[in-house]
């Protein structure tokens, strides 16, 4: 079965270079077996402030929760904007406390992957080093590549980036939400199939066990 990953981010404004950025983090995720969904800027601002009146008539954010307890890995694109994430991405980020009482709470030991945008990099690190904490706080595991982007103009043409630095980061944080999310479905196939490995027992404990 391939791991499900799905990616929210972007701006309000169609295309943008965060939404941009997303999509080709997840593309590399595909790429390493993995089915995707986007939800992007301009699907995220029809959420209405999450517990505002109207909440759950949005079928959107519906859809945008019952992905999030189906997802296997999460990639989350934010701009920087005065130094933290946008509002945008906050109140999408504020939907996932609707799986605070699940068996799995939040992001509880989901691979995370973090793009952080920005037209300077003093935005770019302060906006990374809050969506550390959001996961840390939500339980999940920030893959080790973060995506740091200082947007400039031409950065992205016709989906593809033109800068091979930039590209490569992309890419990287893609594979590993990809390459974790199915690490940890083997992990537990193999666990539910042979439960002496979560016990920890292999052919060596048992044959050196103390009489």
């Amino acid at each position: 079965m391939k791991p499900f990953i799905v990616g929210l981010g972007g701006t309000a404004t169609p295309g943008g270079s965060t939404e941009q950025a997303l999509a080709l983090a997840l593309r590399a995720a595909e790429a390493h077996g993995a089915r995707t969904k986007l939800f992007g800027g301009e699907l995220l601002a029809r959420f209405p402030h999450y517990l505002a009146a109207g909440t759950w008539d949005c079928v959107e954010a519906k859809d945008f929760v019952a992905a999030i307890r189906q997802a296997n890995g999460i990639i989350i694109a934010s701009p920087g904007y005065h130094g933290t994430i946008s509002g945008l991405v906050k109140n999408a980020i504020d939907y996932i406390e609707e799986t605070s009482k699940d068996s799995r709470v939040y992001l509880d030991g989901l691979p995370v992957g973090l793009i952080a945008t920005a037209y300077g990099w003093q935005a770019t690190g302060s906006t990374m080093t809050t969506l550390r904490a959001i996961v840390h706080a939500l339980r999940g595991w920030p893959t080790p590549m973060g995506a740091g982007v200082r947007t400039v103009q031409g950065l992205f043409k016709d989906g593809a980036c033109t800068d091979p630095a930039v590209s490569g980061q992309l890419e990287i944080v893609g594979r590993q939400v990809a390459e974790f999310a199915s690490l940890q479905m083997r992990d537990k196939l193999t666990t539910a199939t042979h439960p002496e490995t979560w016990l920890g027992l292999t052919d060596y404990d048992e044959q050196y066990q103390p009489s």
